[in-house]
């Protein structure tokens, strides 16, 4: 008899009463895996031969367990790790605020605390639903190759796919998170001589350092503690098709020279062997960093700059697309329709124009992730612009000088203004922001603040 899957779930909470509740509740249709914190969340998923496909975060983790920092970073960093992962977010700080960042980072959807346990196994079942039509959708897009959109920047990105996907020569694809980089690398490698061959995807941010070698090079037997049996790594994996290194520019400065290697002479030996092996595999990496600034830096070799970048494809970001966020809108929404059976929602043109106007910092994935909560809450309905602008992050972005001088006025008038809450909104907004783009690194996101890690700390 064939085993019955259970979708994984990854329950993140620091009260071990509310995590055992959880686990016992939702154990017969899930299987569950507990963490207390961020930091072992993140740690038991780089142990696991599979990422969760489900995870229940709490926004309010140690050490700050009634902020909700720690879960946004936690959201960011599984994200990282595996982009397919649906997160719903749990909060006793039920702020609308908090579930709408919560949602631009990525969350499939936000639950108040206390809530009833039927209503997080509805929201888990719906997350799972998207996740295994996602799956399906990615299937397809592989053979459609549909990268939608008709603006300048969109076109110019699709005809250097199919001028590039042909050669034998690396590619580097450059974006923001959530643009879109491994639909191209999945175009490239669809359009390109073998088609028919794997197309293997490593995340180079995800897995521990001490480990990244042996899964891209292979290990022998006893090359290491654990290594009861020889494994060959990535490269082997992907044989004569394409091997997508997804966040390049985290790649430790030690790996990069044996990467090096393999680009110049497609040579490199698995941990605990002296054989030589070979590869063919084509190589496409991505990053959402800027990579010349990490060569000046140091952080990246400038030979290994230089091999990757052949041909350069850079994804534009959703806030430059302009019509192009209504035709994505109008794609997701088909694409789901049909997966839920439910028919399309529509949007009145105030909330059209509140559409265009909208930024999505998270790019297509955030885009997506909202349509697939509109498709869920209000089939068939037409939505003003107020009902859609609540599915929207509300963290604003720093003003110009002269509409900041007008918007003063105007509130210091009005009376009841508090100049340390505007203040700390700001701070919050930045130092939340330089935490994600440094992926939690404290000292990193210091550098990009212009201030102190102790400083830092002391803001968070």
């Amino acid at each position: 008899m064939k085993t019955l899957h259970l979708p994984s779930l990854l329950i993140v909470d620091d009260d071990p009463l509310i995590r055992d509740s959880l686990s016992l509740a939702l154990s017969g249709e899930f299987d569950i895996l507990l963490a207390e914190d961020r930091a072992q969340a993140i740690r038991l998923v780089r142990d696991l031969a599979a990422p969760p496909e489900l995870a229940l975060v709490d926004l309010g983790l140690p050490p700050t367990p009634h902020r909700p920092q720690e879960g946004f970073r936690l959201i960011t960093e599984l994200l990282a790790h595996s982009p397919q992962i649906k997160i719903i977010t749990l909060s006793g700080q039920s702020e609308e605020g908090n579930a709408r960042h919560a949602r631009a980072l990525g969350a499939f959807e936000f639950v108040a605390k206390p809530c009833r346990p039927e209503t997080l196994r509805d929201q888990l079942r719906a997350a799972w639903i998207a996740r295994r039509g996602e799956q399906r959708a990615a299937v397809q897009n592989a053979r459609r190759l549909g990268l939608v959109g008709e603006s300048p920047a969109v076109e110019a990105m699709r005809s250097q796919i199919k001028l590039y996907a042909n050669t034998p020569y690396p590619v580097l694809i450059q974006g923001e998170s959530g643009s879109g980089k491994e639909l191209v690398a999945a175009a490239l490698h669809q359009l390109g001589t073998n088609p028919a061959a794997p197309l293997v995807a490593i995340n180079c941010a995800a897995i521990a350092a001490n480990l990244l070698e042996s899964t891209l090079f292979g290990h022998a037997k006893g090359a290491f503690t654990g290594a009861t049996a020889a494994q060959e790594g990535f490269f082997e994996k992907a044989r004569d098709g394409t091997l997508f290194l997804d966040e390049i520019g985290e790649l430790p400065l030690e790996l990069q020279a044996k990467l090096l290697r393999v680009l110049e002479n497609g040579e490199y030996q698995r941990v605990g062997e002296t054989a030589t092996r070979r590869s063919n595999a084509r190589i496409v990496a991505a990053t959402n960093r800027v990579l010349a600034q990490a060569v000046r830096d140091g952080s990246f070799r400038a030979d290994l700059f230089h091999r990757l970048s052949v041909f350069t494809i850079n994804v534009p970001p959703l806030r430059e697309l302009g019509a192009d966020k209504l035709r994505l809108l109008e794609h997701f929404c088909a694409e789901y329709a049909a997966q839920l059976q439910v028919p399309c929602f529509t949007l009145d043109e105030a909330a059209q124009e509140a559409w265009l106007r909208y930024p999505f910092p998270g790019n297509t994935r955030e885009l997506r992730n909202i349509v697939i909560r509109l498709m869920t809450r209000y089939p068939g309905a037409t939505l003003s612009a107020t009902r859609l602008e609540a599915e929207f992050d509300p963290q604003p972005a720093l003003p110009d000088g002269a509409p900041l001088a007008e918007d003063a006025q105007s509130r210091l008038l009005q009376g009841e203004f508090n100049l340390d809450d505007l203040l700390m909104g700001y701070t919050r907004t930045y130092v939340d922001t330089a935490m994600e783009l440094a992926r939690g690194n404290v000292s990193e996101a210091a550098k990009m603040l212009g201030i102190a890690r102790t400083t830092l700390y002391s803001r968070m």
